[in-house]
C-alpha cells in the first residue's frame, strides 16, 4: 500500500486551492447562466400567453376591441341621450343608472323574469340582456312612456283598477310586454294576451287579474279611453 501511495502524483498545496477555486468559481458561472436562460424562458413564455390572451380577445373578422368609455346614443321615450359608458353596460343599466329611468325594473338580471322589459323597435326585450351599445339607432321605449301628465295610459289604469299588482315589481316589464302586443293587435284574444305575458313572472300570482286588465284596457281602448 505504502508502494501504490507513492506513485500518487503529488500536487502542491497552493495549486490544490487554485484548482478547487477555479471549480468553483466555474460553477458559479454555470450556474447564472442556467439562472438567465431560465429567466429568458419564463419572460418568452409569458410573452407568449399575453399574446394568445389579446388574441382571443379579437372578435373574428380582426375588428378593435373596445375598452374604456365609448360614447353611446339612445333613443329613449322620444329623446336623443348621448352617454359615456363601457362597452359591457347593458341598456338596464343604462336606463337606471346613467338616465335615472327607474320605472324598468332590476330583478333577476339574467334574463329569465321579465321585470326589466322595454321595447325596443316596437319589440318586448329583457333590457339586462341586450347591451347598451347595442341599442343604438333603435327606437327604446320604457313605462315612463305611457302617462301623458296626470293621465294614465290604459293599460296602467286597468292595472290599477282590476288591483293587478301586489309588490309592484313586475308591473313595468307586465304593462311594456302588454303594449307590444295592443300595438300590434287591437283586438287580442284572451289567449294571445296569456302568450304575450309568457316571459314574464309574477310572483305573487296575480296572473288572473293582469289577463283581466289586459282584456279591460282593450275594451276601453275600442271606446276611444
Amino acid at each position: 500500500m505504502d508502494d501504490e501511495r507513492e506513485k500518487l502524483p503529488q500536487h502542491p498545496s497552493q495549486e490544490v486551492d487554485t484548482s478547487r477555486r477555479q471549480f468553483l468559481r466555474n460553477l458559479g458561472v454555470t450556474a447564472a447562466i442556467a439562472s438567465l436562460l431560465s429567466s429568458g424562458a419564463i419572460l418568452e413564455e409569458r410573452r407568449a400567453k399575453r399574446a394568445q390572451a389579446q388574441t382571443s380577445q379579437t372578435p373574428p373578422g380582426g375588428e378593435t376591441t373596445l375598452r374604456g368609455t365609448v360614447a353611446v346614443t339612445l333613443q329613449v321615450n322620444g329623446k336623443q341621450h348621448t352617454l359615456q359608458l363601457e362597452p359591457r353596460v347593458t341598456l338596464l343599466d343604462a336606463l337606471r343608472d346613467h338616465l335615472g329611468l327607474t320605472g324598468t325594473k332590476r330583478v333577476c338580471d339574467r334574463g329569465s323574469c321579465g321585470a326589466c322589459t322595454v321595447l325596443l323597435d316596437g319589440k318586448p326585450v329583457y333590457s339586462c340582456s341586450v347591451l347598451a351599445v347595442d341599442a343604438q339607432g333603435k327606437k327604446i321605449e320604457t313605462v315612463e312612456s305611457l302617462a301623458q301628465g296626470e293621465q294614465l295610459h290604459p293599460l296602467q289604469q286597468a292595472f290599477v283598477e282590476h288591483d293587478a299588482l301586489m309588490c309592484g315589481f313586475c308591473t313595468p316589464g307586465f304593462i311594456m310586454s302588454l303594449k307590444a302586443l295592443l300595438d300590434k293587435t287591437s283586438q287580442p284574444t284572451p289567449q294571445q294576451v296569456k302568450e304575450a305575458c309568457a316571459g314574464n313572472i309574477c310572483r305573487c300570482g296575480t296572473y288572473n287579474r293582469i289577463f283581466e286588465a289586459a282584456l279591460s284596457a282593450v275594451q276601453s281602448m275600442r271606446r276611444g279611453g
